[in-house]
């Protein structure tokens, strides 16, 4: 008979925790935050209901963790990406690339880190956005680091660079071309122009 460790109890809760945040990131992205519910979640992953909240206090808190996964997948790709790149506008060609390999990435979790969250969300609405604007602090620092004109927007640069990213969503299909080269594409037509 095998005696049961505190430390295998652990991994056996991360273990569960990891499957209801995957699991949640699949419904809240294919149903929404509103139509999706904790029995659901919980039935995704063969849980009772009640067992969710030993996890996650509430669905509120549970959108949250899932947000929280999605910029940390897309920040973590970002980041692998921009490294040993030196040059300010191939950073900011692999930062676009990194962004869309995770943005675009078929898991859920990305798919829930987006600016338009629901009325429901309450109070957790500011915790999505602080998560958010981490992540956008540090596509900053790659536009700061450009050789733009003097009174060129920086601000504006950045979002209107992250709003044609992100809004990739709604149209990329698989085939044509790979999320990394529309990332490097889209920074390619800031740099250059409509006239490059």
């Amino acid at each position: 008979m095998a005696i049961e460790t505190e430390g295998s109890e652990a991994q056996r809760q991360n273990n569960r925790r990891d499957k209801l945040l995957e699991a949640a990131a699949q419904l809240f992205s294919s149903q929404g935050y509103e139509a999706t519910s904790m029995r659901d979640i919980a039935g995704a992953v063969g849980m009772l209901p009640g067992s969710v909240y030993y996890h996650f206090p509430s669905k509120e808190d549970l959108f949250v963790a899932v947000h929280d996964e999605g910029v940390r997948q897309i920040t973590d790709s970002v980041r692998d990406a921009v490294k040993g790149v030196t040059d300010p506008w191939e950073r900011l060609e692999a930062a676009a690339a990194g962004h869309m390999d995770a943005l675009l990435a078929d898991n859920g979790f990305a798919s829930v880190v987006t600016p338009e969250y629901s009325t429901k969300l309450g109070q957790a609405t500011e915790r999505l956005i602080a998560q958010r604007d981490a992540y956008e602090r540090m596509f900053a620092t790659f536009v700061d680091a450009l050789p733009l004109p003097a009174d060129a927007d920086r601000r504006m640069f950045r979002l209107g660079l992250l709003g044609m990213l992100n809004w990739a969503r709604t149209w990329y299909r698989p085939g044509r071309k790979t999320p990394a080269e529309i990332g490097r594409e889209m920074v390619r037509l800031l740099r250059q122009g409509p006239m490059g």
